[in-house]
């Protein structure tokens, strides 16, 4: 028997015992140096993580929208284009897809999923690069709220803790609300109420399976599914997600097929938004005055404005058309530079080519005999007929008008040249590539504006502010002060009117030297066909814009009356006091002497011209609302008898091409020295607009270019198709305006039978009462002695 044996394996145990203990200890020490350390790492993390408290009241970032008269949104300020809708008015469907493709364990996890962890790191180990990520909906949140996007261990630990503490401080359906209201899918698209107006022109809760599975997809990667930029990834991402959606039993193998075999009818990108670049600038301009920078980029606001979509189109159409005609009677700049072949062209689809579309071209060849050149522009090669760059002979060879030199009998290799670059004009689109016709274009350096009013509201339906926003973003039609030239004219003749003048007054137009002994000057003024009329009507000088009676018609009522009127009528701007006001002297903006006439359409009434109707905050409390205020600030008798006179500007006056509007209208001219403004302002009984072209250095726009030939045609463009809309009316007559025939050579009552007699209106009580006198011609004076010889 063996004694020593149990004594041996006692001493053995004691031994595995202490190992043991020990081994434990170093355990229990590694797990709690461990615990101490991640609890370290917690509190040092957490020092300076952001306060979730803002999510106790969330109000995310939303964009201003701005409306125009039919509720249609027209522009939008924002830093992220965004429309907070509650959880219950999106379609079950669309939260079922973001689940299904984003994180289809969001119910069941705390914020932060083990599980899909490690999944991930598997799927990505087998495949030997990152395929799958591990973000829940919580942390994508918490990164898209509070933290960076940079990818590093520090921030990936904060978007832990924050993720926890999200779900600690809300519910599962307030993280998926908030999160569905923040994210970005892309196009400037934030959440998923702009994301559905954005690409299908719907309310989020409209959305059918198909698309709100497309929606669903472009989180991940907004610009690589754009439809837009690649439709072809953009449908197998929606593939993607549909099939998720069957993984999760969200919908059957049936409802997935049908699905995807859905069109998508996706909206063309802010259809309306660049329409008013000047209109929406102005206001943008005044919200930030009156609310701040984070109401209007962050607010929400909504914007209720009197803008009419179909007007506007109609304005910007006509300054642009009219600008280019312009343009072309200045001569031709030459080609914007020499073509270069790409090393990789990119195609253009045919369907691009709009009729009256410019687009930037380069002329292939040219053939003299044949009389054309080929173009190719749009990604299709056209033909340019001789008749459709003809203009271009007349050459301008510097910056000055002087230096226009004009081609005799010009071929086509005298106006361009083999690769050159060009604008054109799309005249003919033709089929499949083939058929085009191009005319010859070029920017008109010029500019212009346009401003259409509502007289009875003041509401400004349109506004143009120049050619090209992009271009200049200076507003020509609100900010711009330039000399109105004749179409101040209308002013002093309605102070005339209202002081007991009447159309048949007569006014001296003959030549008149005004000299100032302490200024030391000489001031001669001058009509514009350098003649002189003698003794005419009112009703004549203001026709034909007789410039010299109406200085004396100044002088006459006095500048201090015209002045007082003119203010009262919504003239702010300083203006001259002297005679010289007589030919509109004075620096105006287009838009307050348009809605000085507008106080003529609307029988003598005045209302404040405004682009806004109402302000509402994201919650549809109104912060402002415009009352209308009307005054009657000029007898409704003065002003029917002035608009009366300005109709015949247009019968058979400066513009007379205005006639062929067919419809009862009434303007005036305007013109500055040096042909430097053009101006027409002129009015229907229910709208009002003026138009002004002119360069921005005070260059002449060249001899001979009138308000009546430069402005007048824009004007007549926009108000023909703007006017379309409305009743041919007359204007309305007060019951206090009387006739009475008068003889137009002295303004009185013609005699009975007086052929050459024309019937005049009059605010009863200032019609003539005496007769012409008749002069006796030799053979009457004959036939007198006889009587007196015989009585």
């Amino acid at each position: 028997m063996n004694l020593d044996f149990p004594v041996e394996n006692n001493e053995g145990g004691k031994r595995r015992f202490r190992w043991l203990k020990w081994l434990l200890l170093s355990l229990f020490s590694l797990v709690l140096i461990a615990a101490f350390s991640v609890g370290g790492i917690i509190w040092y993390f957490s020092r300076d993580l952001p306060s979730l408290e803002m999510l106790g009241s969330y109000e995310p970032s939303q964009a201003t929208r701005i409306y125009s008269d039919d509720n249609r949104v027209v522009g939008q300020f924002y830093i992220e284009k965004r429309v907070f809708v509650p959880l219950t008015r999106m379609p079950k469907e669309l939260i079922q897809a973001i689940l299904a493709v984003e994180d289809s364990r969001f119910y069941e996890h705390g914020g932060f999923d083990y599980i899909r962890i490690i999944k991930a790191f598997l799927t990505n180990l087998e495949n030997m690069r990152i395929r799958q990520g591990a973000s829940t909906i919580t942390q994508q949140l918490t990164r898209s709220l509070f933290l960076t996007p940079e990818r590093t261990m520090k921030r990936k630990l904060k978007e832990i803790l924050l993720a926890r503490k999200m779900e600690m401080m809300l519910t599962k359906d307030e993280i998926l609300e908030i999160y569905l209201n923040q994210i970005y899918f892309g196009h400037g698209a934030y959440g998923v109420q702009v994301a559905a107006r954005t690409y299908f022109g719907k309310d989020v809760s409209e959305l059918q399976l198909a698309e709100v599975a497309f929606l669903s997809g472009l989180p991940k990667a907004p610009n690589d599914y754009s439809p837009y930029r690649h439709p072809q990834k953009a449908k197998q991402r929606q593939g993607v997600v549909l099939r998720r959606m069957v993984d999760e039993k969200f919908i059957t193998e049936e409802q997935y097929r049908k699905a995807y075999g859905q069109d998508l009818f996706f909206q063309k990108m802010a259809p309306d938004e660049a329409l008013a670049l000047h209109f929406l600038e102005h206001i943008r301009l005044y919200l930030i005055a009156k609310y701040g920078d984070d109401a209007v980029y962050k607010g929400g606001l909504n914007v209720y404005t009197t803008l009419n979509i179909d007007m506007q189109r109609a304005a910007n159409q006509a300054v642009k058309t009219g600008l280019r005609e312009l343009d072309k009677r200045q001569g031709y700049r030459g080609p914007l530079g020499k073509y270069e072949e790409p090393a990789e062209a990119a195609e253009i689809a045919v369907s691009s080519l709009i009729v009256g579309d410019i687009l930037e071209g380069h002329v292939t060849q040219i053939s003299d005999k044949e009389g054309y050149a080929l173009v190719q522009a749009g990604g299709v090669t056209g033909k340019m007929l001789m008749e459709e760059m003809a203009w271009a002979a007349r050459r301008l060879k510097g910056s000055r008008l002087e230096d226009l030199q004009v081609i005799e009998k010009p071929k086509v290799s005298d106006i361009v040249k083999v690769h050159d670059l060009i604008k054109v004009k799309v005249k003919k689109a033709g089929k499949e590539g083939k058929g085009a016709f191009f005319s010859l274009e070029q920017e008109p350096a010029a500019e212009g504006a346009l401003v259409a009013i509502d007289p009875a509201t003041g509401a400004v339906k349109a506004l143009v502010g120049g050619y090209d926003f992009r271009r200049s973003e200076f507003n020509r039609a609100i900010v711009a002060k330039r000399q109105p030239g004749s179409a101040f004219k209308p002013i002093i003749y309605a102070t005339a009117i209202e002081r007991g003048l009447t159309p048949a007054s007569m006014v001296l137009d003959n030549p008149v030297v005004y000299t100032d002994a302490e200024l030391d000057t000489v001031w001669k003024p001058e009509n514009y066909e350098e003649k002189f009329y003698g003794l005419i009507t009112l009703r004549e000088a203001l026709t034909y814009s007789r410039n010299l009676a109406t200085v004396r018609l100044l002088e006459q009522v006095g500048v201090r009356n015209v002045i007082e009127f003119a203010k009262r009528v919504g003239i702010q701007s300083p203006m001259t006091r002297d005679l010289s006001l007589a030919l509109g002297s004075s620096s105006l903006t287009l838009t307050e002497l348009t809605s000085a006439y507008a106080v003529f359409a609307n029988r003598g009434v005045r209302v404040e011209p405004t682009l806004i109707i109402s302000v509402s905050d994201h919650n549809g409390r109104v912060l402002e609302h415009r009352e209308l205020a009307p005054q009657q600030v000029v007898s409704k008798e003065t002003a029917y008898v002035v608009t009366n006179m300005m109709e015949d500007v247009i019968q058979r006056g400066t513009a007379r091409k205005a006639k062929s509007l067919g419809r009862p209208l009434a303007g005036k001219t305007g013109t500055t020295n040096e042909f430097t403004d053009a101006w027409f302002i002129g009015f229907a009984p229910n709208l009002v607009a003026g138009v002004w072209v002119g360069f921005d250095d005070n260059r002449s726009l060249g001899d001979r270019e009138a308000g009546g030939s430069t402005a007048l045609p824009i004007w007549m463009s926009f108000m023909q198709e703007s006017l379309s809309r409305f009743p041919i009316t007359p204007f309305s007559i007060p019951d206090n305006i009387v006739y009475a025939k008068i003889d137009p050579q002295t303004g009185l009552l013609a005699p009975p039978g007086e052929e050459k007699g024309v019937v005049e209106i009059f605010v009863r009580g200032t019609e003539p009462k005496e007769f012409k006198v008749e002069t006796p011609t030799p053979t009457q004076f004959f036939r007198l002695d006889e009587e007196e010889a015989s009585f």
